[in-house]
């Protein structure tokens, strides 16, 4: 009789892990607390308008092919990746910074705004591939057990990399702001200030102008019915508007099952994707590894105020992703970290799919979303919502020279007190808990509960860290943990 794993939550880690665990011989099954799949990567659609409500950036394509070639399977067999070439565009007060498909347009875009910039840059960025290679071939595959994990003759020749900050790395060699600004943005996706970010994390940059930005036909959702589709077909039974109420721990400290609306689930191994935090109130206090007060001394990446509106007409002087980089980095990076509260001037990126894909809007429309990063567990109220929409869109209008206001057909908002409600995300974190020196790897929650046995965790709380790619390599790793515990 085939071992039984039971995984709570359907985001790209649980979907990840089911995948593994079912091609390895166990009966899997999810239980997905929303009415569909995909976790923070859902899809809203309305009125014709696809929306991707979490998830929109495609990074580091490799990690995606090499989850699906584990499974004899390429992207190609799920859905259509396009290149974005402009990658992404950023609005400065006074100038628009254009990201190409390549190097050499990218190495170009630096010239103009810095001469001599392109050398600094091809070196910074041959490092940062160097660093990629290490990463995401070495250091993210290990479980986070042990320091002993980060010990490797590639590690130790880098191990300065790990206490400087990319901050100071790119400030070494570029002088001009907008350029700091474009070189640091993409530690944003680890959850934290660049200042407060190991340099090694470079590889991002790679992963930005080495590897390129790319969009699957039809939005990020799409990958989340793929690993549906592949999980279905190797045999996962998946089950939503199911929330779980208990985990179940017998008296010798072993996860029997769970109990969801008013029904116990047996199981032989508990895995959650759900929150790290939130998964630990399912038990009895004696059997959680962490107390509120260390919950509370981490640094957890921000939340997010979004907006989805659907436009009924073609917008200009905008690309497919778009960053406002317009007021001050440093000061909304304070207050998302050092003093949280709302943001006096805040940064705010625009996401407009329909451009490249005609598929996510009406023909003649466009449909998009704003997304404000803003600090976890800040009061959350229609008028500050409304407050800060109307900011963001009269920059908007400055900085593209467009009136659009009259052309919104509908909106809709998603803030912090929704990303708890919805997603029991702890203080209405987006992103997960930020990849620090002192959050990376080893010293991050485990993927193995120390006091339940059989009781596993997968995703952006635990290793390696937040972000898409991160989630779907954390759910091969815990599956082969299960694994090498309880073999079918």
């Amino acid at each position: 009789m085939k071992p039984k794993v039971v995984i709570i939550g359907s985001g790209f880690s649980s979907l990840s892990a089911s995948c593994y665990l079912a091609k390895y011989g166990y009966e899997v099954a999810i239980y997905e607390k929303n009415k569909s799949v995909g976790g923070r990567a859902r899809q809203f659609i309305r009125d014709g308008f696809t929306f991707d409500m979490g998830p929109s950036w495609y990074w580091m394509p490799d990690v995606f092919d090499r989850f699906f070639k584990d499974f004899n399977k390429t992207t190609a067999d799920y859905y259509v990746l396009d290149k974005l070439n402009p990658a992404y565009n950023i609005f400065f007060k006074d100038d628009v910074i254009t990201i190409g498909d390549s190097m050499d347009l990218i190495c170009s875009e630096f010239e103009r705004i810095e001469t001599g910039s392109s050398k600094p840059l091809r070196d910074f960025i041959a490092r940062a591939q160097k660093n990629y290679k290490i990463a995401i071939h070495k250091i993210v595959l290990r479980p986070g057990i042990s320091p002993l994990e980060l010990i490797s003759k590639e590690t130790i020749g880098n191990l300065n990399q790990f206490f400087t900050s990319i901050s100071k790395e790119v400030r070494k060699r570029f002088k001009n702001p907008k350029l700091i600004a474009t070189l640091e943005f993409p530690a944003l996706f680890l959850g934290a200030k660049p200042s407060n970010t190991p340099s090694f994390y470079s590889f991002m940059n790679f992963a930005d102008f080495g590897l390129g930005t790319w969009h699957p036909k039809g939005g990020m959702h799409q990958v989340i019915r793929a690993m549906e589709t592949l999980a279905i077909d190797l045999g996962v039974k998946i089950y939503t508007d199911q929330s779980v109420t208990r985990i179940n721990v017998n008296n010798n400290g072993k996860a029997t099952g769970i109990q969801l609306n008013g029904n116990t689930i047996a199981t032989d191994i508990v895995l959650s994707g759900a929150d790290y935090h939130h998964s630990e109130t399912l038990l009895a206090p004696k059997f959680r590894q962490f107390s509120e007060a260390y919950w509370n001394k981490k640094t957890f990446a921000p939340s997010s105020l979004l907006f989805y509106m659907a436009f009924n007409t073609k917008l200009k002087n905008v690309s497919h992703h778009n960053l406002f980089f317009d007021t001050d980095f440093e000061q909304h990076a304070k207050e998302i970290y050092d003093n949280p509260k709302w943001p006096k001037a805040p940064l705010f990126y625009a996401n407009f799919p329909s451009i490249t894909d005609p598929t996510m809007a009406p023909e003649g429309c466009e449909s998009a979303f704003f997304l404000i990063p803003i600090a976890p567990d800040l009061e959350d109220s229609p008028e500050l919502r409304e407050r800060y929409y109307n900011i963001i869109m009269e920059r908007f209008k400055e900085l593209t020279g467009q009136e659009v206001s009259n052309n919104i057909l509908f909106r809709e908002d998603f803030c912090v007190n929704d990303f708890k409600e919805q997603y029991n995300s702890y203080k209405g974190n987006a992103y997960g808990l930020a990849n620090t020196l002192t959050q990376t790897a080893f010293l991050r929650p485990k993927l193995k509960s120390k006091k339940v046995d059989n009781l596993f965790f997968t995703g952006q709380l635990t290793v390696p860290g937040p972000g898409v790619p991160p989630a779907l390599i954390s759910g091969k790793l815990v599956s082969e943990l299960i694994y090498n515990q309880l073999k079918p």
